[in-house]
């Protein structure tokens, strides 16, 4: 069955139909789900479905557009969460200088602290790539670092060149499934709502780049997603 490594139920996207769709995932061959906070609201929300739910796993932390929010008493409270049985990340972290804000100098020390709550919880720094579209150059820097890529709608669009790329080089045992729902649809839903169960349009693509049956693409990135988040 499909393991959706990177999704955002909690996103005002599903306020309608959430329960309704994430009760449907199982029937359509979806085993498992980790919903990502990217701020101390999604944090919460992701741990409320967490406990909702027993398929839906979750990764707590703060996005580096999002903490100018962050002070000491909330990093104490991630790492609290981060101890929870169905935690199995910490995400999304990083640095992101698109914006002027917030500045560069206080996302480096968020980040920071947050990479060692990593540490913390894993005891070495691996992880997946999210929503990978970068050049094959990128691509294998980040193989070779030991990371995996995460692949989804993206790699359906007639412009994704590079990423096809990516895929017919990289080995299957380094690639997970990803939706980044409710966005990035992959084709024939592009421009909708995402959700994990257009991942199979997914999986359909990188069977036809690796010319690997489509039922081992699923059993493969099911393992590596596991192995990932042991």
């Amino acid at each position: 069955m499909i393991f959706d490594t990177h999704a955002h139920y909690d996103d005002e996207a599903f306020n309608e139909d959430r329960d309704a769709v994430l009760r449907s995932l199982a029937e359509h061959g979806i085993e498992a789900v980790v919903n990502v906070g990217a701020s101390i609201q999604t944090t919460k929300n992701t741990l409320e479905l967490m406990k909702k739910y027993p398929f839906v796993y979750g990764a707590v932390g703060v996005h580096p557009s999002e903490t100018a929010e962050l002070n000491d008493h909330l990093f104490d409270w991630l790492r609290h969460v981060s101890e929870e049985e169905k935690v199995v990340a910490i995400g999304e972290i990083g640095l992101d200088y698109h914006w002027d804000e917030p500045e560069p100098e206080l996302q480096k020390a968020w980040f920071v602290r947050q990479l060692g709550l990593a540490r913390e919880k894993a005891g070495e720094i691996g992880g997946v790539i999210h929503c990978f579209s970068y050049s094959l150059e990128m691509a294998k820097e980040y193989l070779n670092m030991g990371f995996y890529l995460g692949i989804g709608g993206v790699l359906t669009f007639n412009n994704a060149k590079k990423l096809k790329e990516v895929v017919a080089y990289m080995p299957l045992d380094r690639i997970v499934l990803e939706t980044d729902c409710p966005y990035l649809s992959p084709v024939p839903n592009r421009g909708k709502r995402n959700s994990s169960l257009n991942l199979p349009y997914v999986v359909e693509e990188i069977s036809r780049i690796k010319d690997v049956p489509a039922e081992q693409i699923i059993e493969i990135t099911n393992r590596n997603a596991k192995q990932m988040y042991r």
